[in-house]
């Protein structure tokens, strides 16, 4: 999901602009300079293309408070995709948006120069003076008048496009040869009996990744310190559970980017490469301390690699508040991993971790899942007869077919008249569906819209 960051100085307009976009008041508005601060983040769509917007703090350097916030401003703008850049059209060109704009140029992202406050047709004029920035996208708006705002919405529409989705090409292969690997009950077949899982434990540095693997093999495998960063290359440990080989892999634990030094780069690159290899993710968190921005970012790394999950709340005997309390923040913060199961555990008492292994078998039995043919179609048939599809441009769609054609995670091709129009919040709605019949916790399902073949693209049905 692609992420669109506001920067400017202060009170240029970039908290109305990021109300206008969300359709409502979230963040707070002031003729006060510096009324941001914090990073305000919000779930946006765009005509059917979902988007992240992110309001940053006025860029200032007046004082400590202002670098913090300027600092974490331009790092917002790095880890995004898209940047708007608003200045304050009534007042003349500024040396600094000038030099900020530039800087932020030299990230090679789109990015649009944002003239604000442009109430009329006399100060359109004026505010062409700001194509001395050299910008390739310029737009003049009016937020509070919500005056051609609706351009600017057009191009982030535009950057936002992406190719039409299609099955890769070993995918679509393994789609177009369906029928001729489905046994007598509509089963996919030549699925292979999987008696190995790779688990890998990620997190951030010192939330007990370590000790947990240690109290999962009973033994001192890994070395456990207070010093950060202790773990580089990721360490690897075999163990039986039931009748399937587990291997656990301890990886370095991560840190913003802009406080990894030396050996450390080389061990994040370490770490990706062992998820490339894994199945299910244990995402260690630490119970005692409040959820970070970057807990989120490494969660995100299970989506990244479509791994199965186990979210583990560890130094559980220090948490900050109830059950419900800190399940309900994580639920909030992490809402793409709603299907990942939870457990709390103390590595260091090894209370509840004997769980987690009865939970690694679960996960992987979903993750390992397929699905009947009859029985999957049959399930959508009935949910799409409950919540009719939308129609797109005026056209009905229709799901004529559904198969599973992959594992690890599960993925299933929606055969459709019309794929292009069948939203991602549907697609969500069907998933919910599918895993109310068929479980799969601790496991993703990608759901992939698909035409019925390239020879009937033109087809009408």
């Amino acid at each position: 999901m692609k992420k669109i960051a506001i920067l400017g100085q202060p009170n240029v307009g970039k908290s109305s602009l990021f109300n206008r976009f969300v359709r409502k008041r979230v963040a707070i508005t002031s003729e006060t300079a510096g009324t941001t601060r914090d990073i305000k983040k919000e779930y946006i769509d765009f005509n059917g293309k979902e988007a992240v917007i992110l309001d940053t703090g006025g860029i200032d350097e007046s004082t400590e408070l202002f670098r913090s916030v300027k600092n974490k401003a331009i790092e917002t703008a790095k880890e995004s995709d898209i940047i708007l850049y608003l200045v304050n059209g009534k007042k003349l060109p500024d040396e600094r948006d000038r030099k900020l704009f530039y800087t932020l140029q030299k990230l090679d992202k789109p990015i649009a120069l944002v003239v604000n406050k442009i109430d009329n047709e006399k100060e359109e004029e004026r505010a062409w003076e700001f194509a001395e920035f050299g910008a390739e996208n310029l737009f003049t708006i009016s937020v509070s008048h919500n005056r051609r705002v609706s351009r600017l919405m057009e191009w982030i529409e535009s950057c936002l496009e992406e190719p039409e989705l299609e099955l890769e090409t070993n995918e679509a292969d393994a789609f177009e040869n369906l029928v001729e690997r489905l046994d007598e009950s509509g089963s996919l077949c030549e699925y292979e009996d999987q008696n190995e899982i790779a688990v890998a434990i990620i997190g951030r540095t010192n939330v007990g990744k370590s000790s947990l693997l240690n109290a999962m093999l009973g033994s001192e495998r890994a070395i456990v310190s207070d010093i950060a960063g202790t773990t580089v290359d990721p360490v690897d440990e075999k163990m039986i559970i039931g009748d399937k080989t587990v291997t656990f892999i301890d990886t370095a634990g991560l840190r913003r980017r802009g406080k990894i030094h030396g050996i450390e780069r080389y061990a994040l690159g370490r770490t990706r490469q062992m998820l490339e290899r894994a199945d299910i993710a244990l995402l260690v968190l630490d119970a005692s301390a409040p959820l970070s921005e970057l807990d989120e970012k490494i969660a995100g790394l299970v989506d990244e690699f479509g791994l199965g999950c186990i979210i583990v709340l560890n130094k559980w005997d220090k948490a900050l508040g109830s059950y419900d309390e800190v399940v309900d923040e994580l639920r909030h913060r992490f809402k793409f991993l709603a299907w990942a199961p939870v457990i709390t555990v103390s590595a260091k008492s090894k209370k509840r971790v004997h769980r987690i292994f009865d939970m690694i078998l679960k996960a992987f039995k979903s993750y390992t899942k397929h699905i009947p043919t009859g029985e999957l179609n049959e399930v959508i048939k009935k949910a799409t007869i409950k919540h009719h599809i939308p129609s797109f441009k005026g056209r009905p769609v229709n799901i004529l077919f559904a198969s599973q054609y992959a594992v690890k995670p599960p993925k299933i091709a929606l055969v459709s008249n019309r794929p292009q129009g069948i939203h991602f919040s549907y697609i969500r709605y069907l998933s919910n569906r599918l895993r109310e019949h068929f479980g799969l916790e601790g496991s993703p399902l990608v759901l992939v819209p698909k035409k019925r073949g390239e020879r009937e693209e033109g087809e009408e049905v």
